[in-house]
């Protein structure tokens, strides 16, 4: 459902030399694994007959009794649409190979056959195999594979047999197969694979353990989903192989295009199941937009022409609806502290070197409108710190704060207290008399609560600040954030324009993150106890006037719906292009325990109608660093017709009510 397959990583007990025992495990495993209903079941290197039977192998004893269990296997597999991968030595004319079999539905679909073989103390592959590289044939028959079968049910039959083959099941999952050190080569076979089409890579492997190898092993297969744009799963022999001089650990895990999204947790495991969920939507988006991509195909299509493609048809292949895979409720932001901590300080020092670079090269003076909110917050702490950089004094730093109708005590006190705190002397434009005076020679009454008597107020802010810039040598500093942007909600030539947009990539979500790991790192130590009473305030334009106690009435999220539900909306919707129905299925599952269905199909459709009707107001907007990999602007990063029609999102929307 919605692009989503699962897979299962199974890693049995072994006895080395056994085979009649490790498939007895590998056939208990595959039932457990059916349970869950994957697309894709993958067992350790050599799994039939253990790795590390050494000389055995060149015993026919053992090398009969792996072809029964393999043919146990192949009979298992009837009935069922998921694709098995078990690896076993195969003997094809007279030479031994390490071999990947893929099975479906009691068929043998192909064999793939190792490339790269080990030489090293530990592991002396080369003694016992050969290079798929050595291979005389492109396919052969079960019988040549030592499979059994029963001639009255089942014609022999010839099946692929090479390093580079791509099993395409259905058009719905194009998968391919290599096996351990084939990962490690300079130009893997995967690579070659992901080009010609394979979307997820599926690695069996028996990597040894050795202090400090899982990580590496583990970075390994990241960068390789990475670099291939690919799913990647990785399961490796367990802990009951042979420990005469090395250990196995039984390490898995699988990895989405440069992220790890399912490993298991014990360091020496055996015996067990890693089951997890893939979205192949994200992987047919990235590859889309990157053309480099498409451009590494055509250039290495001479390797490419290598791959083989097996075409199965497979109309029951399970779908999953994405129940295990790992999903962020607040996609911008991430869930440890550390890395939390980590990334608001980078960001912020990438803010601070954009809008220093900035100042250096115009001379100016940052100039900005201070309201006592998150975002004009981050914005000041910004520029206060990019003088700093530049070795310019704090007195620079021109922050203006602006009283109107909707101004609170509390948010203009705590402009003024934070502008100080930064070592600047605050200018205050109390600008209620100009908006009086607009909205008369309008003709408005002044009472009407409309958006002409808010916009008005906005509209007032950014001229004097422009005003203020001219007499002052100052370039205006924005603090619109992405997602006012992604909503429209900006006056457009009012807040909506600058000369420098510092918040412009930056989601409501983080904003918040952002000032709390300023106020934590005591960059600016004088201004902690302000910066933890701006965060409590709620997010207001504050554009109507406050209650009789002076407290805010107007709550932007009461208006427009809860931020966190349009930042989740706005990264699937940019980042990867789902359709409204599966950002929809991800929201219910990601809010869950915060909102009902209709709330969050009320806000969908709230920021879906906002998103495409207020693109002109992101058409023309100012220069600003981009700091993640979802930013809107029109120079670049997002191009889109003002004039777009909303008409399919919002009928597949209305089909969900």
């Amino acid at each position: 459902m919605f692009d989503f397959y699962r897979i299962a990583a199974a890693v049995p007990s072994v006895k080395v030399a056994d085979a009649a025992y490790n498939t007895d495990q590998i056939l208990d495993q595959m039932k457990d694994a059916w349970e869950y209903g994957p697309a894709v079941v993958a067992f350790p290197e050599l799994a039939v007959s253990g790795y590390t039977c050494q000389d055995l192998f060149f015993q026919q004893p053992l090398i009969r009794e792996v072809g029964q269990g393999l043919s146990r296997i192949l009979a298992a597999t009837s009935g069922h649409e998921s694709a098995v991968v078990v690896g076993a030595p195969v003997m094809l004319s007279g030479q031994l190979y390490n071999g990947a079999f893929v099975m479906m539905d009691g068929k043998l679909l192909g064999v793939t056959i190792k490339t790269f073989l080990p030489n090293y103390s530990e592991f002396y592959e080369k003694r016992w195999f050969n290079s798929a590289d050595d291979l005389p044939c492109r396919d052969a028959y079960l019988s040549d594979l030592g499979i059994s079968f029963d001639p009255e049910d089942v014609d022999d039959y010839a099946v692929p047999v090479g390093s580079h083959l791509i099993y395409n099941l259905d058009g719905k999952l194009r998968f391919g197969v290599e096996i351990c050190e084939d990962l490690w080569s300079p130009i893997a076979p995967s690579a070659v694979m992901a080009l010609a089409g394979a979307e997820l890579i599926v690695n069996i492997s028996a990597s040894n353990e050795l202090i400090a190898k899982r990580e590496y092993r583990k970075n390994l297969v990241k960068q390789c989903s990475a670099s291939h744009v690919c799913e990647y799963l990785y399961v490796s022999a367990g802990s009951d192989e042979s420990t005469q001089d090395v250990i196995f650990s039984g390490h898995s895990l699988l990895a989405e295009n440069g992220t790890v999204l399912n490993e298991n947790r014990d360091y020496i495991a055996n015996d067990y199941l890693l089951v997890a969920d893939m979205d192949l939507g994200k992987i047919r988006s990235e590859r889309a937009k990157m053309k480099s991509f498409g451009d590494a195909a055509a250039h290495y299509r001479g390797l490419v022409a290598r791959c083989q493609t097996i075409t199965e048809a497979a109309p029951e292949l399970p779908e999953s609806d994405g129940s295990y895979y790992i999903l962020q409720k607040h996609p911008f932001v991430p869930t440890s502290k550390s890395k939390l901590a980590k990334r608001c300080s980078d960001i912020f020092d990438m803010q601070v070197g954009g809008l220093a670079k900035r100042l250096s090269v115009t001379g100016s003076k940052p100039v900005i409108g201070v309201s006592g909110g998150m975002d004009s917050t981050l914005a000041l702490l910004v520029a206060a710190k990019a003088l700093r950089k530049l070795g310019r004094p704090a007195s620079d730093l021109i922050a203006i704060t602006m009283p109107a109708f909707g101004t609170s005590g509390r948010t203009y006190n705590n402009s003024l207290l934070l502008i100080k705190s930064l070592g600047t002397e605050p200018v205050v434009i109390d600008i209620k008399k100009a908006c009086v005076q607009h909205l008369e020679d309008l003709g408005h009454d002044g009472e009407t609560k409309d958006i002409t008597y808010e916009n008005t107020q906005a509209r007032e802010r950014t001229q004097i600040l422009m005003d203020y810039a001219n007499m002052h040598g100052g370039l205006v500093v924005g603090t619109g954030d992405l997602s006012e942007l992604a909503l429209g909600w900006c006056t457009y030539n009012g807040d909506q324009m600058c000369m420098y947009g510092v918040n412009g990539s930056i989601p409501k979500t983080l904003v918040r993150w952002m000032i709390d790991a300023v106020a934590e790192t005591g960059i600016f130590p004088d201004s902690t106890v302000v910066l933890r009473d701006i965060l409590d305030t709620p997010i207001s334009p504050e554009l109507l006037p406050p209650d009789e106690n002076g407290q805010i009435t107007q709550k932007t999220e009461d208006s427009v719906g809860p931020y966190e539900l349009h930042d989740f909306f706005l990264y699937y919707t940019l980042r990867y292009g789902y359709s409204p129905s599966k950002i929809n299925h991800l929201a219910n599952r990601a809010f869950k325990e915060d909102y009902d269905p209709e709330t969050i199909l009320k806000w969908q459709k709230m920021f879906t109608r906002r998103f495409f009707s207020q693109q002109f107001k992101r058409s023309c907007m100012p220069d600003g660093v981009k700091v993640g990999s979802v930013a809107m602007s029109p120079r670049g990063d997002w191009r889109m017709p003002s004039d777009a029609s909303v008409t399919e999102w919002m009928t597949e929307l209305e089909k969900l009510s």
